[in-house]
């Protein structure tokens, strides 16, 4: 059974930190690219951050860049998100997600992905 199990969300105040979690179990992780995604109330969900399955190569959202940082251990089969600086804008529900044989142009279309995990509530307050 493919799973996808985000974990790490939480409340914290503007300027904290927290670090997600995605662990992955029923699929070759190696063979697949994992995406961050995000979706806040009333909102489209968009893409923050993915990581490459074949070069480790990282791409950042620009609202994030130089304030989240994506990295895998793949012994683990387990990508995080560390986000430091957080804003009240970065408030909404984490994904988790993974996409075999995409280009990278299309890390960012949230429809290249064949797994979604369940989500993790990030709330930043002010």
């Amino acid at each position: 059974e493919v799973q996808l199990v985000e974990s790490g969300g939480g409340l914290v105040q503007a300027g904290g930190s927290l670090r997600l979690s995605c662990a992955a179990s029923g699929f070759t992780f190696d063979d697949y690219a994992i995406g961050w995604f995000r979706q806040a109330p009333g909102k489209e969900r968009e893409a923050v951050s993915c990581i490459s399955s074949e070069d480790g190569s990282t791409y950042y959202a620009d609202s994030v860049k130089g304030r989240f940082t994506i990295s895998s251990d793949n012994a683990k089969n387990t990508v995080y998100l560390q986000m430091n600086s957080l804003k009240p804008e970065d408030t909404a529900v984490y994904s988790c997600a993974a996409a075999r044989g995409v280009y990278s142009v299309n890390y960012w279309l949230p429809h290249e992905y064949d797994y979604w995990g369940q989500g993790t509530q990030v709330t930043v307050s002010s």
